[in-house]
């Protein structure tokens, strides 16, 4: 199926309707293709999603067409329980908005407690987009949000609605923001034939002898992958049977625009100098940071919060185990939580749908690792984004929405005020709160605590 790229009308043009000044873009960030093909999904708003298509987004650039017709984005990032649900559904209110998820497993229906999606009051109150989209046996890569979230983009503004990004997956953004990489698209026959040649490995758990096909087809750095990340080696060796090469030897806009960049502030004229590369929208990038302890603090509880209703993060992962997926299988089991409980479901089952207290506690702890240590992966990724202004989440929240607002309105107002501004060096200088660090779990803090949740695994993981 091949992409239409929608013209950005002039404002007569729209249905009688005028779009918003310059008709800017709200993106907040914080912290998968099935063989059959994907049909897609409609949206409240007749978009189809899920699809693979061609890229098409590629854009002749001069620079009085883009001062005239450039959009203006706003990217507000943070790590996971940074609070950018609530501001993305307080923008999309003030600003006449709707939210497209940036979130890799909030795709994917039935993952609603471990993805934290909105609540169906908020999905109701502003409409979202890239939310359910998919089988959790499907595949979703950074290429596929790429071409749904700028068709969702360009839809929204021609109906002059603000189109709000919010989401954590620190790729897929990337990608957002600087283009897609020119990696070729595969064929159905090559997919196919990669699917069957891969499966007979992953079928009977020989990771390894499936990495070393790989490497030795013309991927060494697929022996860096995490171990059963088979939608990775898959892709890796789709590219090369498609091209000839390995992912590496395709050039990423990211790093193209970055090194044209710094080669433009190094002249000394830099006004004359017009870019080779420009990115498609006017980008104010803001990073919602926190005091890390406090974060942390807030993600341990969180997690016992997704545990402590069986209905929710432990229900989700036993019914992935019960369509016979496995832990790490493919982009909805490796996602933090659902990996987890996974695992931790497996034991139970093979212990005859057992579990004692410890057993649960040793689940709940690694739980809450695995997603502290994500939330530093996320911290450190965007502090290597230069694009981002850092805003301290912990200020009060009236006052964050509104310079955000100010600066949409007005690109002087861009400069985020000194009582908001978190600086990037001093998340680097809690280092001796982080060694003495210990979780104090508020929902389990004993053997009596975990009883119901052990009645429920007794109940129904006898499998």
């Amino acid at each position: 199926m091949r992409r239409m790229m929608m013209l950005l009308l002039p404002t007569a043009a729209v249905s009688g309707g005028e779009l918003p000044p310059s008709n800017k873009v709200v993106f907040i960030l914080g912290g998968q293709s099935n063989m059959a093909g994907r049909a897609g999904v409609i949206s409240q708003c007749g978009m189809q999603y899920g699809c693979r298509r061609p890229a098409v987004w590629k854009r002749s650039w001069s620079p009085a067409a883009a001062a005239a017709t450039k959009n203006k984005v706003i990217v507000i990032s943070g790590p996971t329980g940074a609070g950018k649900t609530r501001l993305a559904l307080d923008l999309a209110k003030r600003l006449s908005g709707e939210i497209i998820s940036a979130d890799s497993v909030q795709v994917y229906r039935g993952l609603d407690i471990g993805s934290a999606k909105p609540s169906s009051s908020d999905r109701a109150a502003v409409p979202h987009h890239l939310i359910d989209i998919l089988h959790a046996s499907d595949d979703y890569s950074a290429g596929d949000f790429f071409h749904d979230a700028r068709a969702a983009t360009d839809h929204l503004l021609a109906r002059a609605r603000v189109p709000i990004v919010a989401g954590g997956t620190g790729l897929y953004l990337r990608w957002y923001i600087y283009g897609k990489p020119s990696v070729p698209q595969s064929s159905m026959d090559v997919t196919s034939a990669v699917w069957s040649e891969l499966s007979r490995f992953r079928d009977t758990g020989r990771w390894e002898e499936a990495v070393d096909l790989v490497a030795n087809a013309g991927d060494p750095k697929a022996r860096d992958l995490s171990v059963n990340n088979w939608s990775r080696l898959r892709r890796s060796l789709e590219i090369i049977r498609s091209s000839g090469s390995p992912p590496s030897a395709f050039s990423l806009p990211y790093n193209a625009y970055n090194l044209n960049h710094h080669r433009r502030l190094s002249l000394t004229n830099q006004a004359d100098q017009p870019t080779e590369l420009e990115l498609d929208y006017d980008f104010l990038c803001i990073f919602l940071a926190c005091p890390r302890v406090e974060l942390y603090r807030s993600i341990d509880l969180r997690c016992e919060e997704m545990l402590a209703d069986t209905g929710g993060l432990l229900s989700e992962a036993s019914w992935l185990l019960d369509i016979g997926l496995s832990p790490g299988m493919n982009s909805a089991t490796c996602a933090i939580g659902y990996r987890q409980a996974m695992e931790y479901l497996l034991q139970c089952r093979h212990n005859g749908g057992s579990s004692s207290p410890q057993e649960f506690l040793e689940f709940l702890t690694k739980f809450q690792t695995a997603s502290r240590n994500f939330s530093k992966r996320q911290m450190t990724w965007f502090r290597n984004e230069k694009i981002y202004q850092w805003v301290d989440a912990s200020q009060p929240f009236d006052a964050i929405a509104q310079f955000i607002c100010d600066a949409y309105h007005d690109r002087a107002a861009r400069l985020v005020p000194d009582s908001l501004e978190m600086k990037r060096e001093s998340c680097r200088h809690e280092s001796r709160d982080l060694k003495t660090y210990r979780s104090e779990n508020r929902v389990f803090r004993g053997d009596d605590d975990c009883c119901h949740v052990l009645d429920w695994i007794t109940r129904t993981q006898r499998k």
